[in-house]
């Protein structure tokens, strides 16, 4: 298995509640640091939603691996960020049996 080439800085974000000063919360996305990465397209489709076109595009994302419970392990349901563009994280998986690096299975969506 040859290395991957990490050549794209990426913000991991977490979903973060803050009060809303009205008794309720808005749901607000917090920086939890940067990762170099490969990123490769999957697969890719278009959809409806609400009479909107919708096309959204797969992903493996590789970084260098974690440990778990380490904050800089990437997890489901946060994201990557690369400037206006959003990788929602489906799924992680070691990418080898030592764990040096991990591959986020991660989905873009973009309103057409």
């Amino acid at each position: 298995m040859s290395l991957p080439q990490l050549n794209r800085r990426l913000v991991l974000e977490a979903p973060f509640r803050a009060p809303d000063g009205a008794g309720g919360y808005a749901e607000i996305w917090q920086a939890l640091g940067e990762h170099w990465a490969e990123v490769r397209t999957r697969t890719g489709g278009e959809r409806s939603e609400a009479g909107v076109p919708v096309s959204t595009v797969t992903y493996n994302i590789v970084v260098r691996g974690a440990p778990y419970g380490s904050a800089a392990r990437p997890m489901p349901e946060q994201r990557f960020r690369d400037g206006e563009r959003l990788f929602l994280i489906q799924a992680i998986a070691e990418r080898d049996p030592e764990g040096r690096f991990l591959t986020c299975f991660a989905e873009e969506e973009i309103v057409t």
